[in-house]
């Protein structure tokens, strides 16, 4: 398992830092502050889609060798559950009542519990919207970075690899959970993710066959497991070894693939794990880690905005005080 103190902050040096208590939007509010300023000696560092922006080479087509499979309809993008679709929903007061009672009760070990609407539910449509597209609609902004800026193709294929990409970003911080419910967070993860991509085959391209299926995620897993394996050998090595990772999985092993491009893909991945190396256990587990844009930068923070963010992060878990709310994960790493 992958200790906390291994992750390299955004490649460029900075010393290893221990996890602390922020959640992705505090970090962007409190950079922007004009109360607490960055050291101006620092490096400047350039946001990812800036930095593949800047290359002039020619974007040449990969070479895919079939024509991939497209989207006949949409399906929704969670489920169609109004719990997992409709933000504002609640459950009527007399159904949470019930509901707290029973955790009271029983003793629930809501940390576990939590896994499912977190891992299983708001990680999993953080991972799955981000290579999302289908014919005839606009991209989103972090699909233009990777289907127009980085070029890579429009492919169901694609698209696992880029979701195979941010699942292993969050398992990096998953792993360092205590062990039984970083496992657990793992699992509703992955589980919910091949879910997803069982039900788009058979809705959405349309593939009738329950073998052809199978036998596409049993090839999908052995490719998560094996670029799983090689993002933590960059993660444990250099830049250089993370961007071969890179090359080689999201890039399709693409002999005329932009170094530029690979680069910017790099310090994305290295800036979405400074905001979770600056995430304490409860903060991630309660879901509050959304991905930094493309479009974004991450800065090392200073020692006084890591006080006051850890300061705001204690003040908001202080009023959660529902069973429903309990936690015994740490608010301090």
């Amino acid at each position: 398992m992958l200790t906390k103190n291994v992750v390299r902050l955004l490649g460029n040096g900075c010393e290893t830092l221990g996890y602390k208590s922020f959640s992705t939007s505090s970090i962007r509010n409190i950079q922007r502050s004009q109360n607490d300023i960055l050291d101006q000696r620092q490096e400047e560092i350039t946001a990812p889609n800036a930095l593949a922006e800047e290359s002039t080479l020619p974007k040449i087509k990969q070479d895919l060798k079939i024509n991939p499979r497209l989207a006949k309809k949409k399906s929704p993008f969670k489920s169609d559950h109004k719990m997992e679709n409709d933000p504002s929903f609640q459950l009527s007061s007399w159904k949470q009542n019930i509901g707290q009672g029973i955790i009271k009760l029983f003793g629930i070990d809501m940390d576990r519990s939590r896994a499912g609407p977190v891992a299983g539910s708001h990680y999993f449509g953080e991972c799955k919207k981000q290579g999302m597209y289908y014919p005839n609609e606009p991209l989103s902004p972090t699909a233009r970075f990777y289907y127009e800026t980085l070029a890579l193709p429009q492919s169901f294929s694609q698209w696992f690899q880029i979701t195979a990409l941010h699942y292993w970003i969050l398992s990096v911080r998953m792993r360092a959970m205590p062990f039984k419910y970083g496992r657990n967070y793992q699992q509703k993860l992955v589980d919910r993710i091949f879910k997803d991509m069982e039900l788009r085959m058979a809705e959405e391209l349309n593939i009738n066959s329950n073998r052809i299926i199978e036998g596409y995620l049993k090839e999908y897993h052995k490719q998560l497991l094996g670029s799983v394996l090689s993002y933590d050998e960059g993660l444990l090595t250099d830049d250089i070894t993370l961007a071969s990772a890179l090359w080689r999985n999201v890039f399709n092993g693409d002999p005329n693939a932009d170094m530029r491009h690979i680069e910017a893909l790099v310090g994305y991945v290295r800036s979405q794990l400074y905001v979770l190396n600056k995430m304490t256990d409860r903060e991630f587990g309660f879901g509050k880690f959304t991905f930094v844009a493309p479009d974004e930068v991450v800065k090392p923070l200073t020692k006084s905005q890591e006080a006051k963010l850890r300061a705001q992060a204690k003040k908001e878990f202080e009023g959660k005080t529902l069973p429903s709310q309990r936690s015994v994960l740490s608010l301090d790493e």
